[in-house]
């Protein structure tokens, strides 16, 4: 006899959490999210280490879930539910640990938060990881349906990371060329490792620069159709001069019939489906990072004074969130 209690949804979710970050740290999640069958042995290989050093932490999957038996013994797969179940898991990571420096230093940060900035630092990889779990499900999918619907030839994404997506949508468009600019050096060293192992190295360019910088030297952005940002012009747009020569810039580079489309998060937003995140997102961003976070009409309005001429705007799953589709 079972205690009577319905499910806890909450303890799942840290436990899926917890667990899938281990699999991560341990190199793992490649093989979680191949949805294809596998073996403790491909397991300890992705880890580095041996079997029976892994062998706890499979069993550990197997008894949460996350990962089921195969056809025969020696095979496993993962659970149908992984995407969602790491896309929920995102949040709870994104929350607690890739901002736990402005947690755990909370008052220093009201008190001066250049000075705790400079003294606490988040963990640049936890920040990248964990936003891709939630954007696989939260914005990834609108994203590239939007570009990839547009038959782009050329695709410049600003502040790209380690070219996940723009990866993925040369891989749904053969033809089309890309150019990745991100300010990590790190990040661009990934992403030219990572276009090697997709086969379209021949067709990005990878490019470490600030967007800042293209106010003054827009080269990069020059002749293409498609100018994508995935929540990075909300670092540059407490600089209202510096925010308009950016988006000016994009808009005379693009070809004749080119769009920006830039997936960005509103200030507070006070739908019932949204408010909560939106409320620890936008308050982590101005207390702990400096960004106040424009409303969404004032992104309209940044937009439309850049001359862009027509500039719509609609939810993305995650809450608090917008895609941004601004044309010439």
């Amino acid at each position: 006899m079972g205690l009577g209690h319905d499910r806890d949804v909450a303890a799942d979710l840290a436990a899926y959490t917890a667990l899938l970050e281990i699999a991560d740290n341990l190199g793992l999640s490649k093989v979680l999210d191949a949805a294809r069958p596998f073996t403790l042995a491909e397991l300890a290989a992705a880890a580095g280490v041996t079997e029976p050093m892994v062998s706890d932490f499979l069993t550990a999957l197997l008894a949460a879930g996350l990962v089921e038996p195969g056809t025969s013994p020696e095979h496993f797969v993962p659970c149908p539910d992984m995407a969602e179940h790491r896309y929920q898991a995102g949040y709870l990571a994104w929350s607690l640990n890739a901002n736990r420096p402005y947690i755990d230093h909370g008052a220093e940060f009201l008190r001066d938060a250049e000075a705790a900035g400079s003294l606490y630092q988040r963990v640049g990889r936890t920040v990248a990881v964990t936003s891709r779990w939630i954007g696989t499900k939260g914005f990834y999918p609108v994203v590239h349906e939007e570009i990839i619907g547009r038959e782009p030839q050329r695709i410049v994404d600003l502040g790209a990371g380690a070219g996940a997506l723009l990866i993925d949508l040369l891989t749904a468009a053969p033809t089309a060329s890309g150019l990745a600019l991100d300010i990590s050096a790190g990040a661009c060293e990934e992403a030219e490792r990572a276009a090697r192992d997709a086969g379209v190295d021949d067709r990005l360019q990878v490019v470490n620069r600030s967007i800042e910088s293209l106010a003054d030297d827009p080269s990069p952005l020059f002749g293409a159709d498609v100018v994508h940002t995935g929540f990075v012009l909300h670092d540059v747009v407490n600089q209202p001069e510096l925010i308009g020569r950016v988006l000016r810039a994009c808009r005379e580079s693009l070809s004749e019939h080119g769009c920006f489309v830039a997936a960005d998060a509103v200030s507070y937003a006070n739908d019932e489906r949204e408010r909560a995140y939106s409320a620890l997102f936008t308050y982590l961003h101005r207390a702990s990072m400096g960004v106040r976070l424009p409303s969404e009409q004032a992104w309209l309005a940044l937009f439309r004074a850049a001359g862009y001429r027509e500039v719509t705007c609609r939810p993305l799953r995650t809450p608090g969130t917008r895609l941004f589709v601004a044309t010439v």
